[in-house]
């Protein structure tokens, strides 16, 4: 065989031998390496799981929230229960993805919906409204800050007591008795005093107030605490309705003709 067909066939077998060397290198590879993604978890979080981060914040809370401890005082057993028990959930939370328990488990699709809704509150919880607006709010919604008042009436019909009312009675429990009508009456008898024969379906009533101990507005320090948790409450509201309404936008929602 001539000397220049040897080398050019010593060169096609170099060749091939190198290509296969490469392949076998490349399969071994791909599975033995992992992605350079996840050889090194990030600083915020303490894990990843599918590459799914498991966040250092919620971990802290936990071990917080189960053993009232820090980090730097909870023991190594506390730690790994704690980082076990986040890569367990996280496990499942994905095997449930793949099952498409979201789509259909009744409690599972509550849990996602209160998990959207806390989210969608989170800002409105953690927001700390000035005190400008919380007196602004309070002055707005005065009757939601005020002592529950009592009363003693006798209500009386053809001469005699109808019986509906029992002695000292919360405002309410009075205008559960009283009903809407009487009760409107009573409420601006003062004590002693008797109001105007009142004709009803059930005879001609004559309302006797014996105490009437009117609610009194609580000062706004004393109502703070209510008055915040009130803002706070209709400020989440409102964010609610505004992502209800975006998601229906950007949503095909398509609605069975008996019931358009």
């Amino acid at each position: 065989m001539p000397e220049t067909q040897i080398n050019s066939t010593r060169s096609l077998l170099f060749l091939s031998i190198g290509a296969i060397a490469g392949l076998l290198l490349a399969g071994y590879s791909l599975f033995t390496a992992r992605s350079a993604s996840s050889l090194s978890v990030p600083a915020e979080d303490v894990a990843l799981v599918n590459q799914q981060a498991l966040s250092r914040s919620d971990y802290l809370m936990l071990l917080h929230t189960l053993y009232g401890v820090d980090l730097s005082e909870a023991t190594r057993e506390q730690r790994q229960k704690v980082l076990n028990d986040m890569i367990r959930e996280e496990l499942f939370v994905q095997r449930g993805k793949e099952l498409d328990l979201v789509s259909s488990d009744p409690e599972t699709r509550a849990a996602l919906v209160n998990a959207v809704e806390m989210e969608i509150a989170e800002n409105a919880i953690t927001a700390q409204p000035s005190e400008a607006s919380l007196r602004q709010y309070y002055s707005a919604h005065q009757d939601r800050y005020l002592s529950e008042g009592v009363m003693n009436v006798q209500d009386w019909v053809a001469g005699r007591d109808s019986g509906k009312t029992k002695g000292d009675e919360f405002y309410f429990a009075a205008k559960i008795h009283l009903g809407n009508q009487l009760f409107a009456i009573a409420r601006d008898l003062s004590d002693g005093s008797s109001s105007s024969p009142i004709s009803m379906a059930d005879g001609v009533h004559v309302l006797h107030m014996l105490k009437n101990k009117r609610p009194v507005l609580f000062d706004f320090d004393k109502a703070r605490p209510l008055v915040l948790k009130d803002y706070r409450d209709e400020a989440i509201d409102r964010l609610k309705v505004g992502d209800e309404s975006f998601l229906r936008k950007r949503a095909n929602v398509r609605i069975a003709d008996d019931l358009r």
